[in-house]
Order: structure tokens, then C-alpha cells, then sequence
């Protein structure tokens, strides 16, 4: 099985700060760090580290031509990625001496897919290929369709969740990826389990992910329920957790077919990024994970 990623290709500017600026307010910022980012881009690292063969779809501006670079080097396949004229999509991000942070977002290039250059992409794939998706691109309801109709499996982590994803046909999807403020959104309800049941009723034919953050994960299809508490962290940056673990659990789910087993290593692979500063840079190859995993003794739910 091939898994295409059509997402976004970011560049993170960091700012550490004394304070959040404030409204007419200027401040010299203390350190600046330029990171490779975007949620597109942190899911096919981590899919390539943990072992799956990925080809990146998306566009960057001539100011991205490094996120090519990272791909290559961490084992994505990068020759689908065009550039534009366009700025590469970017995060301006600001993070205070007690950890508070504030995010303006420029999707630049992202926001540039057209309908021919995705056909062109897609014609390299086939049924039973995997194509990933998120809400950072353009055209998601193109993507879908089109995936849809080639009849690959379409795993899909619908965030930022906005009006966007309402038009899309979920209908057609396989797998989603969620945490809590997504699975509310989408369901109208409250609790964990009330959230996991709407999804399964909603679109009983998917598999669903449910991130809890440090709390843990749930996934349910409609032959098992299963939950993993999360694994101790001394948290440093907790920037690519959700991408680190979408990455390592579909490698191992569509290796394993085990909820569990990618729940388990989904998590701890988790765990590992969070205990690094960064996005892309902090997401852990295999090697570490299959020694975690050896290590592990798992909390049962």
C-alpha cells in the first residue's frame, strides 16, 4: 500500500518573549527559531520515520524549497510537491517566559491546490491506497471526491474544524482522526463516550480516532472499542503531539490491523515528540519507538 499526503508545508517563526505584545505595544523578543512545519508536512515525517512509504502532495513558494530537503532526509517522497510563485504558507508564533503562546497563521501556498494539478498527482496512485487528509489545504472536498472515486482509503483529521469541512462528503470517509474540540464540533456533544457514540452513528462505516491529549486515545470501528492511557512525558513542546501520533498509528495499523497495537505506539511515539522543542524536528524515527515500545509496561484503560 502507497499512502499519498495532500497537506500543508508551513515555516515556523518562533518568538520566545518576555509577555504576550499587547495592543500598540513593541518588545524586543529574546530568541527567534525558524522550524519546518505544518500539519501536512509533521504527519508524512512521521509516517516516513515510523516505517510507511509516503509521497507528499502540496505546494511551498520559493522560500520552501528547505521542506523538500527535510522530506528527502527523513524519507518522504517530495517529487509531487510544486512550487509557486506564492510565499509558502508560514506561522508567526509568539511564546512567553510561562509557556502561553499566541499563533497567527498565513496559509500562503497552501491554499493554492488546483483541480488539474491533483489529478495529475492522484494519477500515480490506485484502489487500496491510502490518501491522508487535512483541513489546511484547499479544495478538501475535490480531495475526497476524487480519492473516493479512485477507491483508495481515506483517513482524514478534519482540522482546523470550519464551515469547509461541513461541505465535504464525510460520508466517504474511512478513518478520522479527532480530538476533543473536533469530535464537539462535529457532534454537538459533550462527553467522551457521548462524542465516540455520535461519530460511530454518524458515519458507521469509518473507524474513529479520539485524541484526548494526556488523558489518552480511543478507537472504535464497528467490530471493537478500545482506549489507551497516555504515556508519562516531561513536556518541553507539545507542537507535533497530535501529528507524531496520526503518523505512527496509521503505520501500524495498516501493518498490524490492531486498533490497540497503533494506539499503543501512536502514543508513545507521542510522548517521545513532546519532550523535544520543535514541530517536524521533534517527531522520533522507529528505531526509538520499537525501543520504548520493548520498554514499555502499559497502563491498561
Amino acid at each position: 500500500m502507497k499512502i499519498l499526503n495532500f497537506g500543508s508545508l508551513n515555516v515556523d517563526f518562533t518568538y520566545r518573549v518576555d509577555h504576550i505584545v499587547g495592543p500598540g505595544e513593541t518588545i524586543s523578543s529574546k530568541k527567534l527559531e525558524v522550524f519546518p512545519g505544518g500539519k501536512g508536512l509533521n504527519q508524512s515525517i512521521a509516517l516516513a520515520r515510523a516505517g510507511a512509504k509516503v509521497w507528499h502532495g502540496g505546494i511551498i513558494g520559493r522560500d520552501g524549497e528547505f521542506l523538500k530537503e527535510i522530506c528527502r532526509d527523513s524519507g518522504v517522497h517530495e517529487e509531487y510537491i510544486k512550487e509557486a510563485d506564492t510565499r509558502t504558507g508560514n506561522a508567526v508564533i509568539q511564546v512567553s517566559e510561562t509557556g502561553q503562546n499566541c499563533i497567527l497563521l498565513f496559509s500562503g501556498a497552501n491554499r493554492e491546490l488546483t483541480e488539474s494539478y491533483i489529478d495529475g498527482v492522484l494519477e500515480h496512485f490506485e484502489a487500496g491506497d491510502l490518501l491522508l487528509l487535512q483541513n489546511e489545504v484547499n479544495k478538501l472536498d475535490y480531495l475526497i471526491r476524487r480519492g473516493a472515486e479512485k477507491g483508495m482509503f481515506i483517513a482524514l483529521n478534519p482540522s482546523p474544524y470550519d464551515e469547509q469541512v461541513e461541505t465535504c462528503g464525510l460520508q466517504q470517509v474511512d478513518l478520522f482522526f479527532v480530538n476533543e474540540i473536533e469530535a464537539a464540533q462535529m457532534t454537538g456533544e459533550d462527553s467522551e463516550e457521548a462524542m465516540l457514540a455520535k461519530m460511530r452513528a454518524l458515519y458507521p462505516r469509518a473507524g474513529i480516532v479520539l485524541t484526548l491529549g494526556d488523558k489518552g486515545a480511543y478507537y472504535s470501528d464497528d467490530s471493537e472499542t478500545c482506549f489507551q492511557k497516555a504515556a508519562k512525558a516531561a513536556a518541553v513542546d507539545t507542537t507535533a503531539a497530535g501529528d507524531t501520533f496520526t503518523g505512527y498509528f496509521l503505520a501500524s495499523y495498516i501493518r498490524e490491523k490492531s486498533g490497540k497495537e497503533a494506539l499503543r505506539r501512536g502514543t508513545l511515539a507521542a510522548a517521545l515528540a513532546v519532550e523535544r522543542p520543535g514541530a517536524a524536528v521533534s517527531i522520533p524515527r522507529k528505531e526509538e519507538v520499537d525501543r520504548k515500545m520493548a520498554e514499555a509496561k502499559w497502563p491498561e484503560a
